[in-house]
């Protein structure tokens, strides 16, 4: 065995040291535990946050999106549709047009997102899962209907089982000199609603789907689209499609992904949990303070004992190892409990999902939970160097404390 390790156990295990430098390790163990705990557990609720958001938006929104790249819209052609039917990585496309609309129900009134979109969308059972109330359908008969999202549906009061009322939609039309009738202002729609979503607050509180040739009507846009949205056969890879799609069409259209699309909101996550492994970091630094000073104390209290082994020919290089590995003991002994409990409460969240979300309106029960290794390997990795930054003044301290006097 390691002679410094050896008796850096020694002194870790032994019962005669003084009481007040077992209680700072102690503690010092008990925070670092708690500290290294707290970091596994919160980091693992960040990923499963990010992974419930990426699978959530990876069933609703679509593989691909093709957009315009100067402007708000494009016409879809026969050209266009061709290059982009070419690639057999394709499933289907769905064709959208949509724009801030003023819509009315009864007697309330709001502004929400219209997005007219091709039948392909209902094809494609997007929205299955996330039906609440009514029908999956955008015509039937000949007849229109809007699938509004569930925040629209509360703040208007709309009821699709009820066909007395409509959904007015009102948009702004060109404005020409001397048009003097208000009527002439803007153009409006009626439309009868069929069913509602409910897919996440942010996406459903200010969306409406209704059939693409209603919203040509509406908008005055006959033939145009502001951007295709594709779905890619389950062996695609989305990027190398993404290329080959981007080199057919040219640099007068834009192909993204969906993590392209929601970038911004994956990066604050980013951002938030990168902030929150330094923050706990730094509590464990605090935390290691005491590890700081239960070492300065052992160094005083076994300075007699570095006396010994300095005349017994060990080296200032052995007694600075023994102390540092002493620190390394105490605060190892506690991230290792941690790190097990860590795991183990994250593990059993993630299977029995025991910590609720406490409201009915959430996308899930429980919060979600998933243990990246990587995290736990920089936990340590950190841990490590804050262990080595406190223990190493301590420990040279005791190879430079000895003295003749300390040997008579």
């Amino acid at each position: 065995m390691n002679l410094a390790y050896f008796i850096a156990k020694r002194y870790f295990l032994s019962k005669k040291k003084k009481s007040f430098i077992n209680v700072i390790s102690i503690i010092s163990m008990l925070v670092v535990a708690i500290g290294t705990m707290a970091l596994i557990i919160v980091l693992s609720v960040f990923n499963g946050l990010e992974g419930l958001l990426r699978n959530l938006y990876g069933t609703v929104d679509p593989n691909l999106v093709v957009s315009a790249n100067v402007g708000k819209s494009f016409v879809y052609g026969p050209d266009i549709s061709k290059k982009v039917n070419s690639l057999e990585e394709i499933l289907s496309i769905t064709e959208v047009l949509e724009d801030n609309v003023l819509i009315k129900y009864n007697n309330a009134q709001r502004v929400a997102r219209v997005k007219g979109v091709s039948e392909s969308f209902i094809e494609q059972g997007r929205l299955e899962d996330y039906l609440v109330f009514g029908d999956l359908k955008l015509t039937s008969n000949d007849i229109s209907y809007a699938i509004v999202g569930r925040g629209v549906q509360y703040d208007l009061s709309i009821n699709p089982k009820n066909d007395f009322y409509t959904i007015q939609m009102y948009f702004p039309d060109e404005v020409r000199p001397g048009m003097l009738n208000p009527e002439k202002m803007y153009r409006l729609k009626n439309i009868l609603p069929g069913g509602v979503f409910a897919v996440e607050k942010s996406y459903d509180e200010n969306l409406v789907y209704v059939p693409i040739r209603f919203a040509e009507d509406l908008f005055n846009k006959k033939g145009k689209r502001n951007h295709l949205e594709l779905q890619l056969v389950p062996s695609a890879k989305p990027n190398e499609v993404k290329k080959k799609l981007q080199d057919l069409l040219g640099p007068s259209f834009l192909v993204q992904s969906n993590d392209e699309i929601h970038g911004d909101l994956y990066r604050v996550l980013s951002y938030e949990k990168f902030f929150v492994f330094l923050t706990f970091s730094i509590i464990i630094a605090i935390a290691s303070i005491n590890i700081f000073f239960s070492l300065n104390m052992l160094v005083l209290d076994k300075k007699k004992d570095v006396a010994i082994l300095a005349a017994q020919g060990a080296s200032r290089g052995l007694i600075t190892k023994i102390f540092l590995l002493e620190g390394c003991i105490v605060a190892f002994t506690g991230a290792f409990t941690g790190l097990l409990l860590g795991l183990l409460v994250s593990f059993v969240q993630q299977e029995f999902g025991l910590v609720t979300m406490g409201m009915q309106t959430a996308i899930i029960d429980a919060y979600p939970v998933k243990v990246q290794w990587m995290d736990v390997f920089l936990t340590v990795l950190s841990i490590i160097v804050i262990t080595i930054v406190t223990s190493i003044q301590p420990a040279l301290s005791a190879s430079k404390s000895i003295t003749m006097t300390d040997l008579q």
